[in-house]
């Protein structure tokens, strides 16, 4: 659900290439930004610069999947070979800077800024253009598949479709290559899981996100791009390899990439993915026509509706209602849990949604912090239907030197939250190279256990007190899974009794990060806890006393 960048948020690029001069007036005329990726993105975005008196520079910006379609450009600035810009109204403006390539490309890269910090995105090209190429590719843009409301259906409860028992476990292609996944890399990655023995303790999804959408031929059904020249073929392969098969859609015309969605198309979508061979879809929020949250609903249920009829099983995953609330009434995040009275998961046929906007952007550290608040509704979780934390960002190296990469301890504090919520425990890494230490993480079967049990409850906070957090997950066979965690920046030592838990008598302990047994414990159980760090352990009741 990558929101920020449908509404193009702030941006900024530092270069450190020799600077070539250019005049401000270099930049005068059309410029188009070119697609990052292959055919299949449906938006034309334009930025025009006019030659004022004096040297001095106007623009104006054009994004044709917006309404008003047309905003100003300010701040220019021109600097040796680089460029600076910022583009947008009073709601939502931009910054970009990037350089040069030759008189007539910019290389330009976007970061987003967010709550003071400043977040790369993602590189594009500015391509110099004429009046007369933008008026033709204006006319051809469908405007009205992007603008027009559609007949929606009536909203129904779905029955339940019998998958995900357990939260689902896998590998997206998103966190690690976005836009730039290809063929050749889904392939290598399905290998990885099988030769790492990812696949074996569980992780047995592959997704292609993002990205790989082409454009509709005339009978409307839609084709993948140059860079996925047989996905029939690809899901082959990795049912092959003994893993299933997923892949991204959009609910809008537009997906938030700008690729092919399947707004109007959900019947003759869910028809493709089938005849693939797809056994998990992603329906991501973004760019409808609709600014109502019953109507973005009513859209996630068609889709459920139309893999339904497909005859397919197929997990299907979605954003909760608190997400596109947030997003549509543009409310701060952590009001979020206010909005959401009841989730709509379930009710559309989902089987996850999310509870949060992308883990990967920005500070990983707060993001996965931020997961404690943005746990989801506990009543919604259970077998069929999860709250979803989004894709694991362990091991997940920054795609730019601004983005930083969670330390080991923060990593197992990572997995610990993710596998007390119920969450779903999809991978955002580049799964073909993975560290020893990584590795001890996500493939440590105890920790995972306790993500999987067939009970499928979710686990809660018991106690909190600073920085010192206390959560606890039933599981079955009367166990219960207890995780101490320090969010703060110094150790700290968290003390756990079993009166505070709700728990009588002696208690057999086991640490399951260190595979350790702890021996019984009659009263309770004390650690020191690093900062950022967790601990996780299983709590047996010891029967008559043995």
């Amino acid at each position: 659900m990558r929101i920020l960048r449908s509404i193009l948020p702030k941006m900024a690029l530092l270069f450190c290439l020799p600077a070539i001069a250019h005049d401000p007036r270099d930049l005068a005329g059309q410029w188009i930004i070119q697609p990052p990726s292959p055919p299949g993105i449906v938006v034309l975005q334009t930025v025009t610069f006019s030659d004022e008196k004096g040297g001095a520079l106007r623009g104006s910006a054009f994004d044709s999947s917006k309404e008003p379609d047309t905003s100003p450009v300010t701040e220019i600035h021109v600097s040796g070979d680089t460029v600076s810009f910022t583009a947008g109204d009073e709601k939502y403006s931009s910054l970009w800077r990037g350089r040069f390539d030759n008189a007539n490309e910019l290389r330009m890269t976007m970061f987003i800024v967010n709550s003071g910090e400043t977040m790369p995105d993602h590189t594009a090209t500015f391509r110099r253009s004429s009046l007369s190429q933008v008026a033709e590719l204006k006319a051809r843009l469908p405007r009205n598949l992007i603008f027009d409301k559609l007949p929606l259906p009536q909203l129904r409860e779905l029955p339940p479709n019998g998958l995900a028992k357990t939260p689902p476990m896998g590998w997206s292609s998103w966190n690690r290559f976005m836009e730039s996944i290809d063929d050749k890399t889904v392939r290598e990655t399905a290998e990885a899981l099988v030769s790492s023995g990812l696949r074996d303790a569980g992780y047995s999804l592959v997704e292609v996100d993002d990205g790989w959408q082409g454009r509709r031929d005339k009978n409307g059904t839609l084709h993948s791009n140059v860079k996925f020249p047989d996905m029939k073929g690809l899901a082959d392969y990795v049912h092959s390899k003994g893993l299933k098969f997923g892949i991204y859609t959009a609910m809008g015309p537009l997906s938030c990439g700008g690729y092919t969605g399947s707004y109007g198309y959900e019947v003759q979508d869910a028809q493709t993915f089938a005849r693939w061979g797809v056994d998990f879809v992603m329906n991501d929020f973004c760019r409808t026509p609709y600014k109502n949250i019953a109507e973005h609903q009513a859209l996630y249920q068609k889709m459920g509706e139309a893999l339904r009829a497909t005859g397919r099983p197929i997990v299907y995953k979605v954003a909760s209602k608190a997400y596109v609330a947030s997003a549509l009434i543009g409310v701060d995040n952590s009001l979020e849990q206010s909005i959401e009275s009841e989730n709509w998961g379930r009710k559309v046929g989902a089987n996850l949604w999310r509870t949060g906007i992308d883990l990967c952007v920005g500070d990983r550290w707060r993001a996965v912090s931020d997961r404690f608040e943005r746990d989801g509704k506990r009543e919604d979780a259970g077998p069929g239907g999860w709250n979803d934390a989004d894709n694991l960002v362990i091991g997940l190296e920054g795609v730019t030197p601004e983005y930083r990469s969670l330390t080991i301890e923060e990593s197992r504090t990572h997995m610990t939250l993710w596998v007390m919520l119920a969450s779903p425990l999809i991978l955002g890494n580049d799964a073909r190279q993975l560290t020893d230490e990584v590795k001890g993480i996500l493939l440590n079967k105890e920790v995972i256990a306790v993500d999987q049990d067939s009970l499928g409850k979710q686990g809660r906070r018991v106690s909190r007190e600073g920085d010192a957090e206390i959560w606890t997950k039933s599981l079955s066979e009367g166990s219960l899974a207890v995780a101490l965690f320090n969010r703060g920046d110094v150790d700290s030592r968290i003390i756990v009794t079993w009166k505070t838990l709700g728990l009588e008598g002696t208690q057999r302990v086991r640490d399951l990060w260190r595979h350790a047994d702890l021996g019984e414990r009659s009263s309770g159980y004390s650690a020191l806890v690093p900062s950022h760090a967790s601990v996780l352990l299983r709590l047996k009741v010891i029967d008559g006393g043995s």
